[in-house]
């Protein structure tokens, strides 16, 4: 049985809050394996980003167990990068950040990644002249740098308009498949999450319900959080004559 790369057992985190404790995560529990996309919903505040930042070892939990494969490496993709729009950098110089490596010297690993998110016609263009899809390129193709067995987005859809979403999708599943790597992507685009999907986790600080997308859309809890009935509330008639009620 193959190991997986992090494997989460039973997490609470806590902050105080005047006398008491809140709340943030409640009994989380989830596994994730090499060659798989994942992808975890919930409304605002329901602990999306606190759970990614435990996963990252970025913040401590209050109880239960983590456990990462030894050596594992993760690509991580933010919601979005502010950047001064004055400040003269290219995406090749952006995408050399954070290395100390001579340019020249990780020059074909920029190339190679590049290409592989099909933006390798921007190397030498300036950040401010991108578009929100041709940025979240970029930014993907800076998570790859690092060989990533585990590859985590975060939001990667926002400033992309709906096809360049069906797009970008679409290279995700590919990434998947060419690399065996697995995929933690965060996400309120449901639609089309759940196309590109192997499991989905909805979250509302503790697991809703969890699996494959067909199950998981079918699950009353998810459909209580995202599926909003239809009222009709009117003061007309229907036969052709319309009234008006004080």
């Amino acid at each position: 049985m193959t190991t997986p790369l992090i494997a989460a057992h039973h997490i609470w985190v806590s902050r105080p809050a005047g006398t008491e404790e809140k709340i943030i995560l409640e009994d989380v529990s989830l596994t994730i394996s090499s060659g798989k996309i994942i992808t975890l919903i919930g409304p605002n505040g329901a602990g999306k980003t606190t759970l990614l930042k435990v996963l990252l070892n970025l913040i401590p939990y209050t109880a239960g167990t983590l456990t990462r494969r030894p050596g594992l490496t993760i690509g991580y993709m933010p919601q979005k990068l502010d950047v001064n729009p004055t400040l003269p950098i290219t995406v090749e110089r952006l995408l050399s950040l954070g290395t100390s490596d001579r340019l020249s010297k990780i020059q074909p690993l920029i190339d190679t990644c590049l290409a592989e998110v099909g933006a390798l016609a921007l190397k030498h263009s300036p950040l401010k002249v991108l578009s929100g899809g041709e940025m979240q390129r970029i930014m993907l193709a800076r998570a790859l740098l690092t060989s990533p067995d585990l590859l985590v987005l975060d939001e990667p859809m926002q400033g992309v308009d709906v096809l360049g979403q069906e797009e970008l999708y679409q290279l995700i599943g590919k990434i998947r498949d060419n690399r065996g790597c697995a995929i933690l992507l965060v996400s309120h685009d449901l639609h089309l999450v759940m196309a590109a999907s192997d499991e989905v986790i909805c979250l509302n600080k503790h697991v809703c319900c969890s699996g494959h997308p067909h199950q998981v859309t079918a699950d009353p809890s998810y459909q209580e959080l995202f599926v909003v009935p239809y009222k009709h509330e009117h003061d007309h008639r229907h036969d052709g004559a319309c009234e008006n009620h004080e």
